[in-house]
């Protein structure tokens, strides 16, 4: 009886939430355009070449010399490219977009954890969720305006790579998503009025 009796205590302490088709619809909406958009942030962050100018092309990692016969002579030192702080420049881009997809990961994993099972704390970590994914927005928003300021001389509209867009489209969605998600929270915290109350 007593192992019976705990069995049922562990059912009830971890329930999956009751929720309306709607807001079930939306919650899982949200998390799969996160999950989106951190695996184009991902991309976009290890591949890193951002910019075509001039052949050459300029990157987080790398800057590329594209030679006659269309071969890429690439190196890490960017001093090379005669752009005075762009090697520290550089750093300070690719750590801001490196740790805004850091923050992505963990918001993405507490608003999945909030939605498994209900209990008192499951909407404070879809709230707390959401604000890592608008600071991973912050982080990844500064590191990508960062390298079009260092580069700025160098920047054309058509000079941006398929990986560059990527990163703006995985930025676009982060401050989406984690907008929408606070927004979710903040009507589930209003009090429900009740026609026979009025």
């Amino acid at each position: 009886m007593t192992a019976i009796k705990i069995q049922t205590q562990g059912m009830h302490s971890c329930r999956r939430p009751k929720m309306q088709f709607l807001e079930i619809f939306t919650r899982s909406l949200i998390i799969l355009c996160i999950a989106l958009a951190i695996i184009l942030s991902s991309i976009s962050v290890c591949d890193g070449h951002w910019l075509f100018a001039n052949a050459k092309v300029f990157g987080l990692w790398h800057f590329c010399i594209i030679e006659q016969h269309g071969v890429p002579n690439c190196t890490t030192d960017l001093n090379v490219t005669s752009i005075d702080g762009l090697q520290v420049g550089l750093i300070f881009s690719r750590t801001a977009v490196s740790f805004g997809v850091v923050a992505a990961v963990f918001g993405l994993e507490l608003l999945i954890v909030s939605q498994v099972c209900e209990d008192p704390y499951s909407r404070k970590k879809w709230s707390f969720g959401s604000q890592l994914v608008l600071l991973s927005f912050a982080l990844s928003a500064t590191g990508m305006l960062s390298f079009v300021i260092w580069l700025w001389n160098q920047v054309s509209f058509m000079g941006f790579t398929l990986t560059y867009w990527c990163q703006f489209t995985a930025v676009f969605l982060f401050f989406l998503n984690g907008i929408s998600g606070l927004h979710i929270h903040s009507l589930m915290q209003l009090p429900i009025v009740h026609p026979g109350n009025m």
